[in-house]
């Protein structure tokens, strides 16, 4: 990421932190399909993405083309988005996305568990090639994808995570179903003040186990972890943690893998 993505994204989240307190899944909704709809003109990101424009312009631009279709602090926060300079067009894209998804995660209920269920679908894609080509293929329609999504999620699932799969789905800017269910659930995580290990053993880890680990881990980063666990027989023994871009191996396999490669060099 560029300084001025970097500097362009803090704004923009100072401007979502400045409405925190009337934020609702609308908020959320609204700021996705607004992402959803600059993403799908080329046209209209050269506008608001080009140096030379005026700020007002672009303001100009964002009321043309949506109106009365969103409420007045999204096209506040909007306004601050497009004001700001982006390293590149598909820069703005991410950081609305992140936007509409730090508003479902400060919509949801206390007890909504965004990320868990993010995993889980993620989890459950993964298992099977034909859900997977299903919902990741290029070649699928948007709509049959959502549909296939809220048949499989409606009524097990929160409110916010059926919505952020919804847009995922609808827009995956060239990422496959894994990496959207992961950055996105790191996105909810930070927003409520947490960071995401995903801990890969041979094994299921006893929950007394896993908490110290939790515990352990959460004094390293000197911040709360949520764990989220995945079994993979191909890694022996021992355990690989990863944190957003930190990973840990301590697997058999990887320490089978370091000794063919000396064994070769």
């Amino acid at each position: 990421m560029g300084s001025t993505t970097r500097d362009a994204l803090a704004a923009s989240r100072a401007a979502l932190a400045a409405i925190s307190g009337t934020v609702d899944l609308a908020t959320a909704e609204q700021l996705l399909a607004a992402g959803r709809i600059i993403g799908e003109s080329a046209q209209l990101q050269s506008i608001l993405t080009d140096p030379a424009s005026e700020t007002a312009s672009k303001g100009d631009a964002l009321k043309a083309v949506f109106g009365a279709s969103l409420s007045a602090p999204v096209l506040n926060i909007l306004g601050v988005v497009v004001g700001k300079r982006w390293s590149a067009p598909a820069d703005l894209l991410a950081g609305i996305e992140e936007l509409g998804l730090r508003a479902a995660a400060d919509s949801a209920p206390a007890d909504a568990d965004i990320e868990g269920e993010l995993f889980a679908f993620g989890k459950t894609v993964s298992s099977s090639a034909e859900l997977e080509l299903a919902i990741g293929s290029k070649l699928g329609d948007s709509g049959s994808k959502v549909a296939l999504v809220e048949r499989l999620l409606s009524g097990k699932v929160s409110a916010q995570t059926l919505v952020i799969l919804r847009h995922l789905v609808r827009q995956p800017r060239g990422r496959r179903i894994n990496a959207l269910v992961r950055d996105a659930a790191a996105i909810v995580a930070d927003q409520t003040g947490y960071a995401i290990a995903t801990v890969t053993t041979a094994r299921p880890i006893a929950a007394d186990q896993l908490a110290r680990l939790q515990a352990g881990l959460s004094a390293e980063y000197g911040r709360q972890l949520k764990i989220n666990q995945v079994v993979d027989t191909s890694l022996v023994g021992g355990v690989r943690v990863q944190i957003g871009d930190d990973v840990i191996d301590g697997s058999v396999a990887s320490r089978i893998q370091e000794l063919r490669l000396q064994l070769a060099g």
